[in-house]
Formats: structure tokens, C-alpha cells, sequence
């Protein structure tokens, strides 16, 4: 977690209103996996009664009238795929999609919102294993992915519903 950044600095305000166990990752330094420098996640949850979380934050601005912007690096791709491996089967990845809004939003549904600093976040879940095999390459030079709209739409997720009783049990 950089702790500089207002999206992964709300997402913990987050966790820690919903009194979710999570671990904050030093990405100051990059890990060294078989000799190959590996980007880190953000967070590290337990979920109680689920697989634990590896989870990365990406920082968006929500903006009325614009697309719902939700490209990655191939690096947070890749990393979190690697991450996955070395903890285990106990272990999902997720990318934490954090949107600060900008003025009254009313077409989406919030994903799980915190009031940080002033500011409204909500936050959305979309599987890695589903990223990955829906996005598309948005800048070869950047080495950027995105997903399409309507495949972001089917995949991302409200994360209460990571949190809720009903769905811990099943």
C-alpha cells in the first residue's frame, strides 16, 4: 500500500469501518520471486468463512456522462497471478476498482462507498481469473489492459457482497 494514495487510503478506511482483518503490503520494495521482481498487492484480507483476499486497488475518477474506466498494467496482471500461486488454493486475487465520485452520480448503484477526506469512494470486485480472461490490450506502449464495458459490467461486483453472513456461509 502507498500510503500517499488517497484510493488505497480509502479502501483501508473502508476495511477498517466494515472491522474486516487485512494486512496493508509495503510496496516500497518489490519482491524477489526465483530471482524475477514481483509487483505487489495492495491488501492482503481474511475473510472469515471465504478464501482470503490478495487485492490490488486501482484509483479511478467517476465523472458524470464518462465510462466506467477500469484499465490495469499488465505488471498488476501478472503480479497477481504469481501472488495467487505462492499463497495457495486459500487465496483469491481481486481488483478493487476505487472510484471517487465527482457530484451526484445516480446511474450505477454504489459498490461500497466510504466518505474519505471529504470525498465519496465507492468500490467494486471483479475476479482476476475473470479480468484476465476478458480484457483486452488498451495500450501496447503503456502495457495496459482494460475490459469492455458490458464484460466490466457483468463481472464487477459490490464488495458488501464479499462481507455479507449470507454469503460467507455458502
Amino acid at each position: 500500500m502507498i500510503r500517499n494514495n488517497p484510493y488505497e487510503a480509502a479502501f483501508e478506511a473502508y476495511l477498517r469501518d466494515h472491522r474486516i482483518a487485512y494486512v496493508s503490503v509495503d510496496e516500497s520494495r518489490r519482491a524477489l520471486l526465483a530471482d524475477v521482481s514481483l509487483k505487489s498487492m495492495d491488501f492482503i484480507v481474511y475473510a472469515e468463512g471465504s478464501q482470503n483476499l490478495l487485492i490490488d486497488v486501482k484509483g479511478r475518477r467517476r465523472l458524470p456522462g464518462r465510462r466506467w474506466e477500469n484499465w490495469a498494467t499488465v505488471d498488476d496482471i501478472d503480479g497477481l497471478t504469481q501472488w495467487e500461486r505462492v499463497f495457495g488454493s486459500d487465496f483469491r486475487s481481486l481488483l478493487v476498482f476505487a472510484y471517487e465520485s465527482s457530484g451526484e452520480i445516480t446511474d450505477e448503484p454504489g459498490g461500497g462507498v466510504v466518505t474519505y477526506q471529504g470525498k465519496r469512494y465507492d468500490f467494486y470486485g471483479v475476479w482476476l481469473d475473470d479480468y484476465r480472461r476478458l480484457m483486452k490490450q488498451r495500450s501496447p506502449s503503456w502495457q495496459t489492459v482494460w475490459m469492455p464495458a458490458a464484460a466490466y459490467r457483468s463481472c464487477r461486483f459490490a464488495l458488501e457482497t464479499l462481507w455479507s453472513p449470507a454469503v460467507a456461509a455458502s
